[in-house]
Parts: structure tokens; C-alpha cells; sequence
């Protein structure tokens, strides 16, 4: 009991653990110990009792721990992502001030290294920050405490001790802030149940690492379930956690500078803070906007005994949270996108909107302006692999263009706002509490493509969703159950973990290049030569599928979008057309197009290709291409002469937008429109086309398991994909058109 509530920072009152240890003393400190050594936030809802029973604030928690990570010389990426951000903001600590720190602590004097202690700040920054609407209470005064102050000071502590706390921006800005400093009082964010939230692009956000402790994990629930539409009440009955620790969450947010409360509070301000406001009239003003530097603190008596206000949650996810709120369209990437956008170096303004998209998870439609503004400064100059982050970032720019405001897309006909959401955030949450916040702000679903074999996709009928409906068709067992129904696909072999090879199968000897995917990773392309080490290292921690990419040098790759165009192709030479037969002849040779690869016709008759978006690659091992390696795959076999279908087959498939090449985006997001696939009579097919496609999917994987799957391995609801258990072979010499096993 001690050590869950210790870990939870559970308050003693109120709570079961005062039945246990008597002493409320003694479990403040383990808390405050334990805190410190897991490097956790200050818990700043226990700020009365930290400061007024045991005066240890937020500057002396975060000083001490500081401390104690220089003196057993770990790193600065030791800290934990919030924890880095809250040191930052009160000790002006952040990674080039710590090496620094450290480098001058190792530098030895007199054969003695310099203490940690004398490194670090005597006091908080200025460049924290109080905010008006903040409530500042007293913390622990002594007589030699009151002598030191001057007659502003006791004035304030004396209101202080009279009232029990009033907002900072009713009192004299600076003695506020002289207080502060010297630990007489502590701040605290009121934040209440009608309170709007908006999470602006983040500034000061530190990258390190997560911890996993109950409150990091809350935060990042919060950072990808709030909008600027959606009370905190609302979002907690939504979330179904209880209401006083989402406040406790938020105002923590608000305190670190990565939120703000929307709406307005009237507060009479004191003179102090009139120069904030260009000397007009400030009474009624949201002050949230003209932060003044000084500091802030967050919100008390989280564990208190107080029943939570009981709220429908059937009504909240029916009616939109604010009046005249539409819903919108979510558009659902993977940390691949963000990579991208961070390591391409585009400019420092698409950074933070990375960073934000990264570590909240969601990028809101209020932000985008800004975004694409970001966007439509980069210029297409890279070249190699570099260009790759510049398409990306194009076709991105793009996809919200088209998304965003169009009433072709709406099924209601009037254009919506556009959120971006990042899968692995939504992951983070238990798929009732993921499926409740989609259907309260989305109707609809838009996956990139592809998205990586990582990720877990979002599985949702409700609200609708253009993309992989359930993780394994995002997956190594969408191609294999390609290959088995198309009886098309490269010289293929699935190994199953533990698997040891002494040599490469024969049927691989003509290939220079073989492509390797081990399970649930990305694909990668190694040499035939020295891919034996490679692959039996991988074998021993996964299972992995061999595939013939080329002869020699790159293979020729050629992208057909779907729904497929409606074209019409020349007859074939000797085939009869019309009851009469054409006779071959050199000059009059038909072209021929991939979109009736008959491998592709096949696949038609399962997938249902018309009502969904996305793309198919084919892929040629059996010629040497030489003069193609620097340009980019095309889209179509318009682009490129095509003599025979038995040269090409099936590589993979992917269900979304994709955002790899601009030309590929443009044909994708065209047919989007000419077919009408976000109306709802086309969506609602598009649901039981899914729901077939994953029964015969799943049905594929129980079979080539050799056991039995249980009925939540079949929803796919959580959990890693199934592996195989037996070895799979699939070549041009299939058997019966069936993959076989070895």
C-alpha cells in the first residue's frame, strides 16, 4: 500500500495509506526521496504540504537532483523528457549548460574535483513565468524570514496569510516574484471543469527520454485526446480517468509553457502589470496571451475525498463540445514522417511543428496555417538521400491542401478542418478510450502511405477510415496472402525464427541483391555476397522473409495507384478480338499496361480496388536496367515499355495516401475526387469490402500458423502480429498457384 501510493504521489490524507504509516512526516519524505531518485516531476499538487510542512520547493527538488545525477556522472539524456523541461525552466539547465557544468566539474584542482553543489544556480531564473489568473498562497514563514523582507513583502505575505491565497495578477508583479525566489510562497494554476485547452506548437520541449511513471503517462494520454473544443470535464469523462488528475495533467502543461487556457478570466489587476497591455485598460482582458516574465506553479488537493461531478458520457461523444464545432477529418501518420521532417533540416520552423507532432502525437487544424507556411518555404535544391526528406515534406504540404476545407471530401458537403495524428500516440491509449475520442471529433479516417511495419494502425469501422482496416494488412502477411491468391510474387522465402541457413537456397543464386524484412520491421536490400551473416543474425531474434530484388543493379519498380483508371488496351498479337484473329506484326505491337496485369485482375476479385485508395508495386529481377538508377520509380507502365507481364510481379500493397512521391500523391488524391470515395455510400462499401478482406486475411494467417487463433487475436485489437511456424516457399514454379511449404 506504502509503495503504490508513493509511487502514484498519492496524498497521506485521505487516503488508505494512513492506516498503515502513521507518520505523515516520514511518507512525505520517502515520497519526495523516491521522486527525486526516479527523476519524476516535482509534485507540485502536493505544494502545501512540500513547502508549508517540509519546504522543499520546486527549485531545491529539481537543485538536489541535479545534483545527485552530475555527482554519479550520467547524462543529460538521463532526464526524463518533462522532467529536463521543468529543470530548464527553473535552473536554466539544459544540455550545452550541463556539459558545461560537468566539463568544469572534472576539472581537478588541488587533486579535488569541484562539488556539484557550487556549479548549480542559488536561486530560480528569471525567465520563468507567472501568469495573472495563477493563485499564489504561502509557504513556510519563520521571524528571521519576515525580518529580511521589506514593507511590500510582509504587506503581501500578510494579505496572503489574512485571505489564503489570491491571484498573482491582483498583486505587485516584482514582490510576487522576490517572494518566489525566496521560497515564502508557492503558486498553483487553477484549472476547472469548463476550462478550454489549446497545446500551440511547442517551444522549450526537451527530447530525451520516458520514464513510464503514472504521471508521464497521463500527460501523453492528455497531450493526443485535447482540442480547444472539448472542456476538461468533457475530456476526462471521455478518457475515463478521473477528473481532478486530468487538471493536475493540464495545469502542468500550462505551467511548463506547452498549453493555455482559451477562455478569459476577469480578474482587476494590479498597476504593475498594466505595461503588459500597452497601458490600456486591462480589467476583463485574457492575460494568458501577455505572459510577464516571472514563474509558475500548478494545482492542489488532487486526491482529495471530493466526488468527481457525474457526466453523460453518451452525450458528450453525440454533441459536439462547443456550439457550432463540426467534426473533422484526422489524418493518421507514423514517426517515419516526423524523422523526416526533423532530420532533413528544412527550417527551424517546421522542426517545432515536428517536435510538437512527435511528442504530443497531434497537430491541430489551428496550427496548420502556421505549418504550411513553414512548408512553403522549403525549396526543392537536395539531391540523394536527402531529397527523399524534401518530397516528403512537398506532398505533405500538398496532402493538407487538398484535405483541408473541401467540400468534395466532406461528406456533408461543406469542407472540415484537418487534425494530424500520430498512430503510435493513439496506440498509447486502450482502444475503448481511442475508439470514443475518434468518433467525438473525427467522421473521418485518412492513413499516409505506406506506414511503417512498426506501427500498429488504427483498426475503426466508426468513424470511417481510408487505409489499412487492422495491422496485419500492414504487414509481411498481406504479401504472402497476395502471392497465394495471384499465384504472383518474386522468388520468395519465409524463414521462421531460429532458423540457421548453411547456404542460400539455390533459387536465389541469379540474384545479385536480395530483399530481407524481418518481422515487423522495415524492409532492407543487401548483396547477395555477404547476406548469409546478416540474415542468420536476424533469424535469431525474429522471422524473416528473403526475396529476389535484381540481377544486377537497382531493380525496375513501377507504381500503379488505385482504383485502378479505365483504359483501354490494345489487344495482344495472335489474340482474337471480335471473332477475328489479329495477326502479329513488328510495327503494330500492343502496348501493353499493368492495370490488366492479369496477376492485378486477380487481386481484384478479393480486394475490392474501387472504393479504397492506395497503391500496388510491381517489381522486374529478370533484366539488368542500368540507365534508370538515379530516377524515380514511375507510376504506371505508361512510363515505361513493357514486352511482358511474366517480367513483372506482385512486390506489395499499401492502403492510404501516399506521401513518397509527389507524382504518386497527385494520381492518388485525383481519383480521390473522380470517384467519389469519401461520400458515404462509398465508405460504407468500402467498411464490409474491409471486413471481408481482414476475414480472409486472418483466416490465410490461422491456416499457415498450423494452430488455432483465439477470438481476440482475430479482432487484432493489441498485441504483436503472429508469427509463422512453419517455413514458406513461394517461386515461379509454384505448386497449383498455392504457396508451398519446405
Amino acid at each position: 500500500v506504502v509503495e503504490y501510493n508513493v509511487k502514484n504521489q498519492r496524498r497521506w490524507k485521505g487516503s488508505i495509506v494512513r492506516q498503515v504509516l502513521k507518520d505523515e512526516k516520514k511518507y512525505y519524505q520517502d515520497l519526495v526521496d523516491y521522486s527525486r531518485a526516479h527523476l519524476m516531476l516535482y509534485p507540485y499538487h502536493l505544494s502545501d504540504v512540500m513547502v508549508k510542512g517540509l519546504r522543499i520547493t520546486p527549485f531545491v527538488y529539481y537543485s538536489k537532483m541535479m545534483e545527485s545525477i552530475m555527482e554519479q556522472e550520467r547524462s543529460y539524456d538521463s532526464l526524463p523528457n518533462f522532467t529536463a523541461a521543468d529543470c530548464l525552466r527553473l535552473l536554466g539547465i539544459g544540455r550545452n549548460q550541463y556539459i558545461d557544468m560537468m566539463n568544469q566539474s572534472r576539472n581537478r584542482r588541488f587533486f579535488r574535483r569541484r562539488p556539484a553543489s557550487v556549479l548549480l544556480p542559488v536561486k530560480p531564473i528569471s525567465l520563468t513565468i507567472f501568469e495573472p489568473y495563477w493563485t499564489i498562497h504561502i509557504g513556510l514563514v519563520t521571524e528571521d524570514d519576515i525580518r529580511a523582507c521589506n514593507t511590500d513583502e510582509k504587506s503581501v505575505i500578510d494579505k496572503l496569510i489574512d485571505s489564503g491565497g489570491c491571484k498573482v495578477g491582483t498583486l505587485d508583479k516584482a514582490t510576487c516574484a522576490s517572494l518566489y525566489c525566496r521560497g515564502l510562497v508557492y503558486i498553483l494554476v487553477p484549472v476547472s471543469d469548463s476550462d478550454l485547452i489549446i497545446v500551440p506548437p511547442l517551444e522549450n520541449f526537451v527530447m530525451n527520454r520516458v520514464m513510464g511513471d503514472y504521471f508521464e503517462t497521463l500527460l501523453y494520454k492528455i497531450f493526443v485526446s485535447i482540442d480547444e473544443h472539448t472542456k476538461v470535464g468533457d475530456l476526462a469523462a471521455v478518457l475515463e480517468v478521473d477528473v481532478e488528475l486530468v487538471k493536475n495533467a493540464i495545469s502542468m502543461y500550462i505551467r511548463l509553457g506547452f498549453a493555455k487556457k482559451k477562455n478569459k478570466e476577469s480578474i482587476e489587476f494590479h498597476k504593475s502589470w498594466a505595461n503588459m497591455m500597452g497601458n490600456e485598460e486591462v480589467a476583463g482582458e485574457d492575460m494568458s496571451d501577455y505572459a510577464a516574465p516571472l514563474e509558475r506553479e500548478t494545482s492542489a488537493d488532487v486526491f482529495d475525498s471530493k466526488e468527481p461531478p457525474v457526466i453523460d458520457k453518451v452525450a458528450i461523444l453525440k454533441q459536439p463540445s462547443v456550439e457550432g464545432y463540426s467534426k473533422r477529418i484526422a489524418f493518421l501518420f507514423d514517426s517515419t514522417l516526423t524523422a523526416f521532417l526533423m532530420m532533413g533540416n528544412l527550417s527551424p520552423g517546421i522542426k517545432t511543428h515536428a517536435v510538437t507532432m512527435f511528442e504530443v502525437g497531434k497537430l491541430s487544424d489551428e496550427s496548420l496555417d502556421s505549418f504550411l507556411a513553414e512548408l512553403a518555404k522549403v525549396h526543392d535544391t537536395a539531391e540523394g538521400e536527402a531529397k527523399r526528406y524534401f518530397d516528403h515534406a512537398f506532398t505533405l504540404r500538398d496532402t493538407i491542401q487538398f484535405l483541408r476545407y473541401n467540400p468534395a471530401i466532406d461528406p456533408a458537403g461543406t469542407g472540415v478542418g484537418v487534425d494530424l495524428l500520430r498512430c503510435e500516440s493513439l496506440n498509447s491509449l486502450d482502444a475503448s478510450t481511442c475508439s470514443r475520442v475518434l468518433n467525438k471529433n473525427y467522421h473521418l479516417l485518412i492513413s499516409m502511405a505506406p506506414l511503417s511495419n512498426e506501427v500498429r494502425t488504427v483498426s475503426s469501422s466508426s468513424p470511417f477510415h481510408i487505409g489499412p482496416p487492422v495491422p496485419e494488412v500492414n504487414s509481411v502477411w498481406l504479401k504472402l496472402w497476395m502471392y497465394h491468391i495471384t499465384g504472383c510474387g518474386p522468388v520468395t522465402f519465409l524463414l521462421v525464427k531460429g532458423t540457421r541457413l548453411l547456404h542460400l537456397p539455390p533459387e536465389l543464386y541469379p540474384y545479385d541483391r536480395l530483399m530481407i524484412t524481418t518481422w515487423g520491421h522495415e524492409s532492407t536490400v543487401v548483396n547477395t555476397s555477404n547476406v548469409l551473416m546478416a540474415l542468420n543474425e536476424a533469424l535469431s531474434h525474429s522471422a524473416v522473409l528473403l526475396q529476389a530484388y535484381s540481377r544486377r543493379n537497382e531493380a525496375e519498380i513501377v507504381y500503379v495507384t488505385f482504383p485502378l483508371e479505365k483504359t483501354e488496351v490494345n489487344s495482344p498479337a495472335g489474340v482474337e478480338e471480335n471473332g477475328i484473329e489479329t495477326p502479329e506484326s513488328p510495327v503494330d505491337n500492343p502496348k501493353l499496361d499493368l492495370q490488366c496485369h492479369p496477376a492485378l485482375e486477380k487481386l481484384g476479385d478479393w480486394v475490392d480496388l474501387e472504393h479504397s485508395c492506395g497503391y500496388v508495386t510491381f517489381i522486374n529481377t529478370s533484366k539488368q536496367f542500368s540507365d534508370r538508377q538515379d530516377e524515380s520509380p514511375p507510376i504506371s507502365s505508361s512510363n515505361v515499355e513493357i514486352t511482358s507481364y511474366d517480367d513483372w510481379k506482385l512486390l506489395d500493397m499499401y492502403f492510404g495516401v501516399p506521401l513518397f512521391s509527389t507524382e504518386v500523391n497527385r494520381h492518388v488524391c485525383e481519383v480521390l475526387l473522380s470517384r467519389e470515395l469519401c461520400s458515404e455510400s462509398s465508405l460504407r462499401q468500402l467498411t464490409d469490402s474491409h471486413r471481408k478482406l481482414v476475414l480472409y486475411l486472418l483466416d490465410f494467417i490461422a491456416e499457415k500458423q498450423l494452430v488455432p487463433m483465439a477470438d481476440e487475436e482475430m479482432l487484432s485489437n493489441a498485441g504483436a502480429l503472429p508469427n509463422p511456424q512453419s517455413h514458406v516457399l513461394r517461386h515461379r514454379t509454384f505448386r497449383n498457384h498455392r504457396l508451398s511449404q519446405l
